[in-house]
């Protein structure tokens, strides 16, 4: 799935995956950012980002701390009889919107309010990674050496998927990893029981209601059944993570069957509905996501923004060139991002990244799927370093950065943790009032400055 967009350098902080467990690695999804709507051409010219298929990500995002009716662990009687008395208020609806009633009653026997869903929804923003901790994960030699066997098991499916999609087959196979650990974490919960969960919840009732609807859709279509409807604690579901509205517009039924099915263990469904997503998004085979790329000394980094496209040659002339010190080339217009502010890696990333985005738009987790399609096609590390000295910050870390930047004049229009791009140009302006280079990269080296 996915979520909005963000310009500028990001800060390193990501919503934590589940821990490595053995040699089998878990999905890997961070959290997604506020939405940016601009883009700058070669000639700095603005104009509008145009998005073809589902603009926003339908992750979750987290919401603020509502009073919980139970303790989480245990449910009490009160919370269950509200939880069934809003099945029941609910069944009706759902009828009426061409659910059959077998269907429902189905979907929902044995369906349970359960608190772990909403524990981990209020949770989630607290558990952070940086960059760089992130990567050794999205792309580690086990990620990596799976990803190649996956490569050569599923070859002739993933050439077809790739020559009908013209969605590359290094990409897919890779959000594949980084979702599912190839097919085999693709999450345990019951679908239905956690949105049903959610919606009663009420914070984000709409949403999580149009997600249910969906789900039932989905059920009463026979595309599978309910026990073996089971995901994510936020509804994503299969070997690539579809949310259920995702799965109405995008999913295809790639082998025939009059079923799409993204459960099951032939991979084939979800495989070429994740390429049909990126396709219906504008992916164009044959351009990176992404090329690494050295700066030169006394850069711009004010330059280093997502609104600000050029073609690589034209970047070459500033002295922008690859990790090899030659020009890269001239694949298409090309931004300047730097995940990790001046002291990490640097990027040229192309129009591919933000297709990717439409998935997810966590910048860690474009560059984890696209870093890790690089490594299981025979491509070398990132060679650039990491300011490792450096944590994320917690949400109210970033929140105090917020606050303090505007008691200095550097306004960022809002407290609220999220390291966006009125943040960032906030981050911008009191690094260059220090004489700093302003690379918008919030730090806790920064937040000490600003104390």
């Amino acid at each position: 799935m996915v979520t909005t967009r963000l310009t500028g350098a990001i800060a390193a902080l990501l919503v934590s995956a589940p821990a490595l467990a053995g040699a089998v690695e878990l999905s890997l999804r961070p959290v997604a950012r506020p939405a940016a709507v601009l883009s700058v051409a070669a000639t700095d010219t603005v104009t509008p980002t145009t998005v073809v298929a589902p603009a926003n990500s339908l992750r979750p995002f987290k919401r603020p701390q509502a009073a919980s009716s139970t303790e989480i662990g245990q449910v009490s009687a009160a919370t269950q009889a509200g939880f069934e008395r809003w099945i029941a208020e609910f069944r009706p609806k759902a009828l009426n919107r061409g659910i059959g009633a077998a269907t429902f009653d189905r979907a929902f026997r044995n369906v349970r309010y359960d608190p772990e869903v909403i524990e981990r929804d209020r949770n989630q923003s607290e558990f952070t990674k940086t960059i760089w901790t992130y990567l050794e994960t999205a792309a580690s030699d086990a990620r990596i050496r799976n990803g190649q066997a996956a490569l050569r098991r599923h070859g002739a499916l993933l050439d077809r998927i790739e020559a009908q999609y013209g969605v590359d087959k290094e990409i897919v196979v890779a959000i594949w990893g980084l979702e599912s650990a190839y097919g085999t974490f693709k999450g345990s919960k019951p679908v239905i029981q956690s949105m049903a969960t959610l919606a009663y919840d009420g914070r984000r009732r709409s949403f999580f209601e149009g997600q249910l609807y969906a789900a039932l859709k989905i059920l009463d279509q026979g595309h599978t059944a309910p026990e073996a409807m089971k995901g994510s604690w936020a509804g994503a579901m299969g070997h690539t993570q579809f949310m259920p509205t995702s799965f109405q517009s995008l999913a295809v039924d790639h082998t025939g069957d009059g079923r799409r099915d993204i459960w099951g263990d032939d991979p084939a469904d979800a495989l070429a509905s994740t390429a049909n997503y990126l396709a219906k998004n504008g992916w164009r085979k044959g351009l990176p996501w992404g090329v690494e790329v050295r700066l030169p000394e006394g850069f711009d980094y004010a330059q280093a923004n997502r609104g600000i496209e050029r073609m690589p040659s034209v970047w070459a002339q500033r002295g922008v060139l690859g990790i090899d010190g030659q020009p890269v080339r001239d694949y298409g217009v090309a931004s300047v991002l730097l995940p990790a502010g001046h002291e990490g890696a640097a990027f040229l990333v192309f129009r591919n990244f933000a297709v990717i985005e439409r998935y997810n738009t966590a910048d860690a987790y474009v560059i984890g799927v696209g870093h890790l399609a690089d490594r299981i096609k025979g491509g070398g590390p990132i060679r650039s370093g990491w300011p490792t000295q450096d944590r994320a910050l917690t949400l109210d870390e970033r929140m105090e950065l917020q606050r303090r930047l505007t008691a200095r004049g550097f306004d960022t229009r809002g407290i609220d943790g999220k390291i966006g791009p009125l943040t960032i140009d906030a981050v911008r302006g009191f690094q260059r009032s220090l004489g700093l280079p302003p690379d918008g990269y919030a730090s806790p080296r920064l937040l000490n400055r600003l104390r």
